[in-house]
């Protein structure tokens, strides 16, 4: 029996007037990689947000592992197991590759405020913040400033961030946005490795991205999943390929 991982039920979201979320209802199985789809303005950064707990709910509920999160502030939907990206890179630019992952792994271990300890004598930290750097294929640049890396190592180093809460739940926001081929290839092979036995939730504006990576589709059109299914079923899907991929993509 397949475990539901994260479930999106009746979701409504209005600023005003205006709605962008417009009755969303979705489950993500546990271990799936699962893409959300759609043209620009069809809502899937908003969607991104209420999941998160940056934004609430106008109506309906937001579940992960059967738990109603839809009022919850980000920080307690991050311990309770999902971490997400944002689409602008966010890391400290001024620090070392290994002092941002190093950061993140202090929080975990709730150890954020204790300044009067050298950070530099915390053994285990220290030894899985080496351990998550090596399978970011980021040892290479482990004094560098975040600053001075090439914008898909920056980008990893943001998913790293993402990951040094140990989720069982990512959501990555256009991960390959403004890389070139070779790029993305590279960051297709580092999220196929990072969510081996975790579960993953993407907004990709990239077709070759999203049909080699993900197991499932969803596609948002105007606050409204109007399809969702396997690759080559959306690949396939008439009111896909008129709403967004184009009448001709089959």
């Amino acid at each position: 029996m397949t475990t539901t991982a994260l479930e999106l039920v009746d979701l409504h979201k209005h600023f005003g007037p205006a709605a962008i979320i417009r009755g969303v209802s979705l489950e993500v199985a546990a271990e799936e990689r699962h893409a959300v789809i759609g043209p620009n303005g069809a809502g899937k950064s908003t969607l991104f947000h209420l999941i998160s707990g940056h934004y609430r709910p106008s109506s309906g509920s937001i579940r992960l592992g059967g738990s109603d999160i839809s009022s919850l502030p980000p920080y307690r939907i991050n311990r309770l197991g999902l971490a997400r990206s944002f689409q602008i890179t966010s890391v400290f630019p001024k620090l070392s590759v290994f002092e941002n992952l190093r950061m993140g792994v202090l929080s975990r271990h709730h150890l954020r405020f204790t300044l009067h300890r050298a950070v530099d004598r915390l053994a285990t930290v220290n030894d899985e913040t080496a351990e998550l750097m090596d399978l970011l294929r980021l040892s290479h640049v482990r004094d560098s400033a975040a600053a001075n890396l090439a914008y898909s190592e920056q980008r990893a180093l943001e998913i790293g961030m993402a990951l040094t809460s140990n989720p069982r739940i990512l959501l990555l926001d256009e991960p390959t946005a403004g890389m070139s081929h070779q790029e993305s290839n590279y960051m297709v092979d580092l999220v196929r490795r990072l969510t081996v036995g975790r579960t993953l939730l993407v907004v990709e504006h990239d077709m070759d991205v999203v049909f080699s990576l993900c197991d499932r589709i969803s596609v948002l059109v105007y606050g409204e999943i109007i399809a969702s299914g396997t690759p080559e079923a959306i690949r396939g899907d008439r009111r896909v390929q008129e709403a967004y991929l184009g009448t001709g993509a089959a």
